[in-house]
């Protein structure tokens, strides 16, 4: 497959009109599982008793919040360097999606938070770092929201973008790098997991079925912004009537 070939808006639009059902059908299919596995076959955790079980959402939407804005950035990285449209347009499209996943990781972890350590918010530098992405989310999509010109607007939410993604980094290591109340990752890449082969095999396939309705919601939503902002282009009213 040649990719470039989908790099510009009048290729990518219905190659996205194919792809996001089928994601979507995953990410229902996969949530079903995960949700089966975490709330039913999971087992009680000797500590945590049935509260823990707000992992299985908390965990995948916090990993989602911080990956999805450095795709964002990677996309809003490559449109200032090669001036792509499509570049900017899938940074517009996955800014929505990565606020709602980190309003979600903020407010299941208020959730698990008030039973285990007795209140609902701590200005730790884990939720604290993590609420400052969802104003950067939240900033990105403000901001090319009050600059009408499309490519002035791009411009300006790509360098918010990237001098947002110093956060980050900032967020993972927080718990390493100072003394928090947020406890430190279950699950890493150079250590062997800190739970139940069951909850680690929920929490995984919930992660899944959360980068499936990532992409799914991306796609639909760029097919969206493409509408609007090629809507006078000859290529998209042949689409369109073609869809009909």
């Amino acid at each position: 497959m040649n990719f470039y070939h989908y790099a510009a808006p009048a290729t990518f639009y219905p190659l996205a009109g194919k792809l996001w059902p089928w994601f979507a059908a995953i990410a229902a299919l996969l949530g079903l599982i995960g949700l089966y596995i975490g709330f039913v076959v999971a087992p009680t955790d000797a500590q945590q008793g049935e509260v823990y079980r707000v992992i299985f959402i908390h965990v995948p939407a916090a990993w989602m919040s911080m990956f999805i804005y450095l795709v964002m950035a990677g996309y809003c990285a490559l449109g200032l360097a090669f001036k792509t449209r499509l570049s900017a347009m899938m940074a517009s499209a996955l800014a929505p999606t990565g606020a709602m996943f980190t309003f979600v990781a903020l407010w299941t972890g208020a959730l698990w938070g008030k039973p285990t350590w007795g209140t609902w918010w701590a200005w730790d530098a884990r939720m604290t770092s993590e609420l400052i992405l969802l104003f950067l989310y939240l900033g990105f999509i403000a901001l090319q929201s009050a600059i009408e010109d499309p490519r002035r607007a791009d411009r300006a939410g790509a360098v918010l973008a990237l001098v947002g993604v110093v956060n980050i980094p900032i967020i993972y290591f927080s718990v390493k790098w100072w003394n928090t109340l947020h406890q430190g990752a279950s699950v890493s890449l150079t250590a062997a997991p800190k739970m139940a082969e069951t909850m680690l095999w929920g929490m995984l396939i919930m992660a899944l079925a959360a980068w499936a309705y990532a992409i799914a919601m991306s796609l639909l939503r760029v097919r969206a912004i493409i509408i609007e902002r090629e809507r006078q282009t000859e290529w998209l009213v042949e689409a369109l009537e073609a869809e009909r």
